[in-house]
C-alpha cells in the first residue's frame, strides 16, 4: 500500500476516525464511538488502534481530512488540533470538510439538503447544504436558531411543500422534527466516516488544500462567555 487518507470528525455525539484509499476515498477501516467529553483522552488511542487494525504505520498517512463543524466547541477544538498537528508533523496536506456537508452526503440525498444539528441544550444549527457536486468545495450557509425559530422554519417548509426527505436531523430528538428526518440523520451519522473520506479525496484530487496554521472550525456562534480575542488566541497560527 502506497499510502492512506485519514479522516477525523468530532463535531457530533460520536467521534469519527477513518482510513481510506487516497485516490477515491474508498474506506479501508472505520471507527466511531460516543466520545462524550473525553475526546482528548480517547482520540489518539483510538487512532493507534485503527492503524493497528489496518496494519499501517502513521507515516503511511498521505493526507488528512477533518470535519470542521458546526458542532460542539470543545469536541471540534480537539479534533481540529489533532488533525492539524498530524498534518504538520507528517508534512502532508490537510483539507477541512463541512461536517454538515458530509452528513448530507452520507444521507444519500443528491440535491440540496438542510442539516439540523444541536447547538447547546435547546438551540439548533440549520445548515443549508448544496447539491452533491459542490459539497466538497462550497461553504454551507449555517445559522443558529432558537426552538421557536426552528418550529417556524419547519412550518414554513411544510407550507411550501418542501419535501421532508431533504431534512437530515442529527443528534436531536425534538418532537417537532419529522421522525423520518431524525432516522435519516441517525443513518447518516453511521456513514459519516466514509462520506468524509470521499469528499476529502475529491477535494484533494481537485487541488484544494487548507493551511494547517489557519484552518479553524466553522463556528456559527461562540460559546457563552468566550470572547473573540480569546478564540483568536487559542487558534494562533503558531503550531509550536
Amino acid at each position: 500500500m502506497t499510502g492512506v487518507l485519514l479522516a477525523i470528525d468530532t463535531a457530533t455525539s460520536r467521534a469519527i476516525l477513518a482510513l481510506g484509499q487516497p485516490d477515491d476515498g474508498r474506506p479501508l477501516v472505520l471507527s466511531d464511538w460516543p466520545a462524550g467529553h473525553a475526546h482528548a483522552e480517547t482520540l489518539l488511542p483510538r487512532l493507534s488502534d485503527l492503524l493497528t487494525e489496518a496494519d499501517v504505520k502513521l507515516d503511511a498517512v498521505v493526507g488528512v481530512v477533518v470535519g470542521i463543524g458546526p458542532g460542539g466547541f470543545t469536541g471540534l477544538r480537539i479534533g481540529l488540533a489533532t488533525a492539524k498537528t498530524l498534518a504538520h508533523g507528517l508534512r502532508q496536506p490537510i483539507v477541512g470538510i463541512s461536517s454538515a456537508a458530509a452528513l448530507a452526503a452520507a444521507s444519500g440525498i443528491d440535491g440540496p439538503a438542510t442539516v439540523i444539528l444541536p447547538a447547546g441544550p435547546r438551540d439548533r444549527y440549520l445548515v443549508a447544504v448544496p447539491d452533491l457536486e459542490t459539497r466538497a468545495v462550497a461553504a454551507p450557509d449555517a445559522r443558529l436558531v432558537a426552538p421557536a425559530a426552528l418550529e417556524a422554519w419547519l412550518a414554513d417548509a411544510a407550507a411550501s411543500d418542501v419535501d421532508g426527505a431533504t431534512i437530515v436531523a442529527v443528534d436531536v430528538d425534538d418532537a417537532m422534527i419529522p421522525v423520518a428526518a431524525r432516522e435519516r440523520g441517525a443513518a447518516a451519522l453511521g456513514r459519516l466516516g466514509a462520506a468524509l473520506l470521499q469528499l476529502g479525496a475529491a477535494a484533494l484530487a481537485a487541488g484544494r488544500t487548507d493551511d494547517a496554521a489557519t484552518l479553524v472550525p466553522a463556528y456559527v456562534s461562540l460559546p457563552r462567555g468566550i470572547a473573540d480575542a480569546s478564540v483568536e488566541a487559542a487558534w494562533s497560527p503558531a503550531l509550536r
